[in-house]
């Protein structure tokens, strides 16, 4: 037996094309998906600990020992940058030195490398002391 078909739409086409298009799905990347996921995670198992005394005081050991940790961390990343910003700013200062003693010589053909040198330095060692003020201030 033959199937029975509409003049109008084909056999072969079921929806037609302009039903089946899906407007309006958002997009969000994989990090803000981890995220979400993460996050009902975290306050899924707070609700089971929550419960129970013992397992609430671990969490908030951990809780605790996490934020130690960070404020730590955060602590020595300021250091390090500081650190390095300093030591940049050693290089730009010799590098005007030597810029200097060129331009004092007649080689150079203006100021222009010396003030970008001094520039320079005056930028990183901020940079570097600034680091470092932040590191007083949060202790």
């Amino acid at each position: 037996m033959a199937p029975i078909t509409h003049r109008s739409h084909p056999a072969s086409r079921i929806v037609r094309r302009a039903a089946a298009k899906i407007d309006g799905v958002s997009k969000i990347s994989l990090a803000q998906k981890i995220g979400i996921v993460g996050r009902v995670a975290a306050q899924q198992i707070g609700r089971r600990l929550e419960r129970s005394r013992a397992a609430s005081a671990i969490l908030r050991g951990a809780q605790a020992t996490a934020r130690s940790f960070g404020r730590v961390l955060h602590q020595l990343w300021l250091e390090v940058t500081g650190f390095t910003f300093l030591v940049l700013a050693a290089i730009g200062a010799a590098a005007g030195l030597r810029e200097y003693a060129k331009y004092q010589a007649g080689q150079a053909s203006g100021p222009g490398r010396v003030i970008l040198a001094v520039v320079f330095t005056a930028l990183f060692v901020w940079f570097g002391l600034s680091s470092f003020w932040r590191v007083r201030k949060k202790s």
